[in-house]
C-alpha cells in the first residue's frame, strides 16, 4: 500500500508597511496595547489579509484616509487597524490605528467618522 501525502506550498506572505502617521496615532493609545496590536497585525494580515473573519472586515465605504479594510483587536475589540491591500505588490498598507469607545473612533487624538 502506497500513501501519498500532498502538501500545499505556503503562499508567499504579504509585507506589512506602516504609514508614517501610524507612529503618531500610537501616541494616543495605551502603551501596554502596542505589542498586542503589532502581534495581531502580523498574525492576521501576513497571509490572508483579504479573508473576512469575525474581526477582519471590508469597510462598507472607503474612509478619508483611504482604508478599505478594518481589523479589530485588543480588549473588547476596541482597537481598530485600518488598512489597504495591494495584491500585486503583496503588501498590506496599515494607514491608521485608533480606538473605539461606544460609537466614536479616535485616531491620533481626533474623532473620525466612518
Amino acid at each position: 500500500m502506497t500513501i501519498i501525502i500532498v502538501t500545499m506550498a505556503p503562499t508567499e506572505p504579504f509585507t506589512i508597511v506602516y504609514d508614517p502617521e501610524v507612529r503618531r496615532h500610537l501616541r494616543f493609545i495605551e502603551k501596554r496595547l502596542h505589542s498586542l496590536i503589532r502581534s495581531t497585525i502580523e498574525e492576521q494580515l501576513t497571509y490572508e489579509p483579504m479573508t473576512e473573519t469575525t474581526n477582519r472586515k471590508p469597510l462598507e465605504r472607503p474612509v478619508e484616509f483611504g482604508a478599505t479594510w478594518e481589523l479589530r483587536c485588543g480588549p473588547d475589540n476596541r482597537c481598530r487597524v485600518f488598512y489597504v491591500v495591494d495584491h500585486e505588490r503583496r503588501e498590506v498598507q496599515v494607514v491608521a490605528i485608533g480606538v473605539k469607545k461606544r460609537n466614536q473612533i479616535t485616531i491620533g487624538g481626533e474623532e473620525i467618522r466612518l
